[in-house]
């Protein structure tokens, strides 16, 4: 519709589109440069004044003036609907342009998010990778702590056994001392005293060797403890304790020199008084061979704690040795997680360039996606105003409007000879054409809609609606459905039962109504709705709501059932009137709903070798509406009639015989009934044979009067149907051209008379 758009956007005039930018509204689109339309723009004031022009006569009665204005009308009717036309085709073209952009920018998306994907992976399994050897390393590391830990301790645990050893090499200091004191009292023992002073002498120079070589294992072992100490700072106060204790020793063997020395002076004086102690020598002998097997021992033990510390020192390099391979094993490790950390950073800078490339890109398509959702918006807003100014046309013309469905194949239809419908592409008939071949020849048609055969039921109500609306304000509305047997008209009215989805014709415009209803009761309308269904089976008209059973039987021939005639009748005003028809006042869909599945089951149907279930009979549901507004004081009438005529066929294929051949032949005559008043109507004959059948009779408003008629004319896509197919199109095309008078919108007052009315 031409107004405010749909989506809250205002719009004072309609921009052009070319090269994928809004023009001025005074400049025109490229596309109208060697158009019809001579450069000439329309704005919605331009459209929306020419919707309300009336025109103004003089003289109401000189047709000829009325005539001309009408003619004018239309031609500048036609005018806007070509300029909108070519709109339309620059919108498309634009919109295709877009998408193809949309499309190569989404494409660029989906390789930048792979391509970021792939990444995220590699680097994650490297991450993966290096936290497997960190945690095996820190593994390894600990159990190298641990059995650094069990070394120390195993030097502790020495260290206290060298400490014991130099405790009991004290005692032994003592002892010696007090012997020393013992010779210094015998005066009399000086040979002893000199042969043990010679044995003395032998004992302080092996003890100055041994004080020699314990000064180089010193110096030794002080200078690993330095290096120690300077790797691990943490076993240096340990080697700081046993330098400690080394001291002690040194200075414990200095002592024991100052003694030596003292002992020297001792002897000099002893000799002096040697003949005082040879009475002790044998006593002195014998302690001095017991202080010898004391000293022999304390070599001994001397001897053992040497080899300890040979085995110590040796533990101690190959500590070292163990933690210089372990601060190796670290430094390529921290070498290892630098370059890491280093390809991470990289990475992440590379994901970052990738990210911004990648909202950039989203940027892009989120405003193409808008280009093009104003592109669509400005098509759909075009396409709107032109079905509105065609329904305007066709209002003015009075033609009967003709939808065209094709139904889709099926298992059992045949394929043999290829597919024989196509629906062309070009703008101009792109939704609006159709072309059929048949032995070679095409044979292209043209209506005001074609729906595919995908086209879903939703799809094909969305394009009545408004004219259903037409029925709650005052208008004379009728549908009905053509087409040969099996090509899906009771489909397309009914739909399937059970199935919400695939809901009819039928069903979704009660829905709509009784919507449309309940939303005006704010603006103060009231309406009462009544509903009857009847069938036209063998020339005869049944009730299907009759509550008398045997009415439905399809062996009676006879009009009247029970006691009842169905007459049809026509007034003055152009209403159709059914005598003794059953009339059924409803308030909600449901209800209506409820008397469907009751005349659904009433309905004369029949196997044929053309339909499982074929209908024997031409069903017509009307829905009459009266609406009164009571702070208007207004009143309308309107009618909504939905007819699912039954199926064209021929005999050499349906294979009918007894009572289906007499179905089939009375169908037949009253669809060639049709068809003649069809031709009478589209030559503008004096007479329009509408008496020649109950069908065309009960249609009469809706084909002759001042009715809002709609045919929706159902095609079979199988081949072997083609020449059916054919002569549906053709009757279709014959119908659209009739002119039936310009629908007249019914305000009388509300009658009292519970009849319905048809036309």
């Amino acid at each position: 519709m031409v107004g405010t758009a749909t989506n809250g956007r205002g719009r004072h005039s309609f921009p052009y589109i070319n090269g994928g930018y809004d023009m001025s509204p005074g400049s025109a689109p490229a596309s109208n440069a060697g158009s019809e339309c001579g450069g000439i723009e329309f704005t919605r004031e331009d459209v929306e004044a020419l919707l309300r022009e009336k025109p103004k006569r003089k003289d109401k009665f000189n047709l000829k003036e009325k005539c001309d204005l009408l003619t004018e009308y239309i031609k500048r009717l036609k005018l806007c609907i070509k300029w909108f036309q070519e709109l339309e085709t620059s919108y498309v073209f634009e919109q295709d342009k877009l998408q193809n952009r949309l499309d190569k920018a989404e494409l660029r998306c989906c390789e930048t998010e792979n391509l970021l994907k792939n990444k995220e992976e590699e680097l994650n399994s490297i991450i993966q990778e290096l936290r497997k050897n960190y945690s095996f390393l820190q593994e390894k590391f600990e159990q190298e702590e641990c059995d650094k830990l069990s070394a120390m301790d195993s030097l502790t645990k020495e260290r206290q056994a060298r400490l014991d050893i130099e405790r009991s090499q004290n005692t032994l200091s003592e002892e010696l001392g007090k012997a020393q004191r013992e010779l210094s009292s015998a005066n009399q023992k000086i040979t002893s005293l000199n042969d043990m002073y010679k044995r003395l002498q032998d004992y302080i120079a092996s003890l100055q060797q041994y004080n020699s070589k314990l000064h180089t294992d010193l110096s030794t072992a002080e200078d690993d403890l330095k290096r120690i100490e300077k790797e691990k700072a943490g076993m240096g106060e340990n080697l700081s304790m046993l330098r400690g204790q080394l001291t002690m020793c040194k200075t414990s063997h200095d002592e024991a020199v100052k003694q030596r020395d003292a002992l020297v002076n001792e002897s000099a004086s002893l000799k002096m008084d040697l003949q005082q102690v040879r009475d002790d020598r044998d006593r002195l002998l014998l302690q001095v061979e017991s202080l010898t097997a004391e000293v022999v021992q304390y070599k001994e033990s001397t001897e053992n704690s040497c080899s300890e510390l040979d085995n110590l020192t040796t533990k101690t390099s190959e500590l070292e040795d163990k933690c210089d391979s372990q601060s190796n094993e670290i430094r390529t490790l921290k070498d290892q997680l630098t370059t890491a950390l280093e390809r991470l950073q990289v990475s992440d800078l590379s994901a970052l360039e990738t990210r911004s490339e990648y909202e950039e890109q989203q940027k892009l398509i989120d405003d193409l996606q808008s280009r093009l959702a104003d592109a669509e918006f400005k098509v759909i807003e075009g396409e709107m105003l032109r079905k509105k100014l065609h329904n305007t046309i066709l209002e003015l013309k009075g033609n009967i409007r003709v939808f065209c469905r094709v139904r889709p194949l099926l298992p059992d239809d045949g394929s043999s000879d290829g597919k024989i419908i196509s629906f062309p592409t070009s703008m101009e008939a792109f939704g609006r054409g159709i072309d059929l071949v048949q032995t070679g020849q095409k044979h292209s048609f043209s209506f005001d809609k074609v729906f595919v055969p995908d086209a879903s039921q939703e799809d094909v109500f969305e394009e009545i609606s408004q004219l259903v609306q037409s029925a709650l304000d005052g208008y004379k509305v009728c549908i009905f459905a053509y087409g040969q047997t099996g090509s899906g008209k009771t489909y397309t009215m009914m739909g399937k039962p059970g199935q919400p989805d695939l809901k009819g014709l039928i069903p979704r415009s009660l829905e709509q109504i009784f919507q449309t209803r309940q939303s005006l009761l704010l603006q103060g309308w009231k309406y009462e709705m009544q509903v009857s269904m009847l069938e036209i089976y063998n020339e005869t008209i049944r009730d299907l709501l009759s509550t008398n059973r045997s009415s439905i039987d399809v062996s009676r021939t006879e009009n009247s059932v029970g006691g009842k005639q169905y007459t049809i009748k026509h007034d003055a005003n152009g209403n159709t009137h059914v005598s003794d028809l059953t009339v059924v006042d409803v308030r909600s869909a449901k209800e209506v709903s409820y008397l469907l599945d009751r005349a659904a089951q009433s309905r004369s149907v029949g196997k044929t070798q053309m339909n499982e279930q074929s209908s024997r009979s031409h069903f017509v549901f009307t829905l009459r509406i009266s609406g009164y507004n009571e702070s208007t004081e207004q009143q309308v009438q309107g009618v909504l009639n939905l007819i699912d005529l039954a199926g064209s066929e021929r005999l050499s294929k349906s294979g009918s015989t007894g009572d289906r051949l007499k179905e089939t032949q009375a169908i037949n005559k009253s669809l060639s009934s049709l068809s003649d008043v069809i031709f009478a109507l589209a030559k503008k004959e004096d007479h329009v044979p509408f008496r020649n059948s109950k069908l065309t009779y009960l249609l009469q408003p809706c084909l002759g009067g001042d009715s809002k008629t709609l045919m929706f004319v159902n095609i079979s896509p199988d081949p072997s149907s083609s020449g059916e197919s054919l002569c549906s199109l053709r009757f279709a095309s014959r119908v659209n051209a009739c002119e039936i008078g310009v629908p007249r919108r019914q305000t009388n007052t509300r009658s009292l008379d519970s009849r319905l009315s048809y036309g």
